[in-house]
């Protein structure tokens, strides 16, 4: 498709972004090229050279952006009020219309100091690129509305930092999201009292992302959009077994798309107090509690819409979110199994006996999805897998009893070469190290590239197609040097 580029961000104003110029690199290496989702907005054509150009050098996409854009927005981190955050290592270098006409981002994460650098050097690690590039992927392909990596560019420079081996490798990447807009946008500008650029930024949220005004309740309509798009991915999360690490109110995008992954991890079993982050010591964000962090945030961002709205309908809106939860944990669910719907009490029946035998089992998480994928149609595989004894025991009975009940969706094909395999693919810590071990000792960048073959396989066994920007599906392509 041809390129369709935006300045959409642009008519916001000047009072919501910094123009900004990017680093310059000393040397620029392709590592990752995404042509999945570069397709998806028309960027797949692209040299090797000219890919370098607009990811690495940041030459402007005709059309869009002449000047990158470093955004500003406030945010609570670790329930902590901030209001000096913003792009600080990163801006939205273009915008440009996918197929399906949505308008997404090209966002950036290493790309130089901007106004809201702080301290900091505005470059990201070459190991913080490639964990961000393994999180989208596997993601994506479990069925998480996520945004997408859609470049990662070696950049010859080497950093200091205080968690990890120093001095180490610098790179910068591109995400491709749906929707820079954050609830810690909305929170800057309620903390500066400045209700006229609060309503305009209202104004262009509906209509860009919702394709609607809100009519008479543009606030409350943004709030429940928000609070539905937001529960549906929490929920997706949590049925991929992620922890994100820091679900910070800077980090939850309007359009509920996941995006900016750092310490994440996922977890090994059902645990619902494992962490990601180390420096998450109280373990607010644990896996277990990151729908409580999220009905948090929304709570800032019904605060932020007070002045544009009527408390009882915002109160309203904002009560929709666990309800809205509960339902898409039961769909999360059930989609993960490939099975159709019987029902909400029997789905929740489900869901609840589905955790309870996951949590007393302690069976790897990603296995018993992998395993009772279709239902009874993979009772036979699964009583073949390695976890086959927890399969077997009287504990699983009454479950086994429940799945036997549900019908796979026609989608279901477990026929693929993915489910040929005893252990799905997952990724763990140690499974991430070891694929960084290779590159950081050798510069082997083999088994990173092979394992993103799996984690392909793996999202088309699964079907795995979500809204926002994921119709940018991605694959790996090792590229070239300048």
């Amino acid at each position: 498709m041809p390129i369709k580029p935006s300045t959409s961000h642009a008519t916001l104003g000047s009072e919501f972004f910094d123009p900004v110029e990017a680093a310059h690199f000393p040397e620029l290496t392709l590592r990752y090229r995404n042509q999945r989702a570069a397709a998806s907005v028309g960027l797949d054509e692209l040299s090797d050279e000219q890919w370098l150009a607009h990811f690495g050098r940041f030459e402007p996409i005709a059309g869009s952006f002449e000047q990158p854009l470093a955004l500003r927005y406030h945010g609570h981190q670790f329930r902590t009020y901030n209001p000096d955050l913003g792009d600080g290592r990163g801006f939205l270098f273009a915008q440009l219309h996918d197929e399906q006409g949505r308008l997404l981002d090209l966002g950036t994460k290493g790309s130089g100091r901007t106004p809201w650098s702080r301290m900091g050097d505005g470059r990201l690690t070459l190991k913080g690129g490639v964990r961000e590039v393994l999180a989208t992927s596997m993601l994506e392909a479990l069925g998480v509305d996520t945004s997408k990596s859609l470049s990662l560019i070696e950049t010859g420079e080497e950093l200091e930092r205080h968690d990890e081996p120093s001095p180490t490798r610098a790179g910068v990447l591109v995400r491709l999201s749906h929707s820079h807009i954050r609830i810690g946008t909305f929170q800057r500008l309620s903390y500066l009292r400045d209700k006229d650029s609060l309503g305009r930024l209202l104004d262009y949220s509906l209509n860009t992302y919702f394709g609607t005004d809100g009519g008479n309740r543009p606030a409350e309509t943004l709030l429940a959009q928000t609070a539905q798009l937001v529960a549906r991915t929490g929920a997706n999360i949590i049925a991929a077994g992620f922890v994100h690490g820091v679900l910070n109110s800077d980090n939850i995008n309007i359009t509920g798309e996941s995006f900016d992954y750092g310490p994440w991890r996922f977890t090994p079993t059902y645990d619902p107090a494992f962490t990601a982050a180390y420096f998450d010591s109280t373990g607010l964000y644990a896996f277990g509690r990151q729908p409580d962090a999220l009905a948090w945030n929304l709570t800032r961002l019904a605060e932020c819409l007070l002045p544009l709205g009527e408390h009882e309908a915002l109160e309203a809106a904002l009560n929709s979110f666990w309800p809205a939860f509960q339902r898409s944990m039961w769909q999360a669910a059930l989609r993960r199994l490939g099975l159709m719907s019987r029902g909400d009490q029997a789905d929740a029946e489900l869901v609840v006996a589905i955790f309870a035998f996951l949590h007393e089992s302690q069976i790897g998480y990603e296995q018993f999805w992998f395993d009772w994928r279709g239902g009874r149609l993979s009772a036979d595989r699964a009583l073949r897998g390695p976890v086959a004894p927890a399969y077997a025991g009287e504990a699983f009975a009454p479950l086994r009893g429940m799945l036997d009940a549900y019908d796979a969706a026609p989608s279901v094909n477990l026929d693929h070469p993915y489910f040929s395999r005893a252990v799905p693919r997952t990724m763990l810590i140690d499974e991430m190290e070891a694929l960084w071990a290779p590159i950081a000792e050798n510069d082997d960048w083999r088994a990173f590239h092979s394992v993103l073959g799996e984690i392909d396989e793996m999202r088309e066994a699964y079907g795995s197609d979500v809204s926002g920007a994921s119709t940018a599906k991605s694959s790996a392509r090792p590229g070239a040097s300048s």
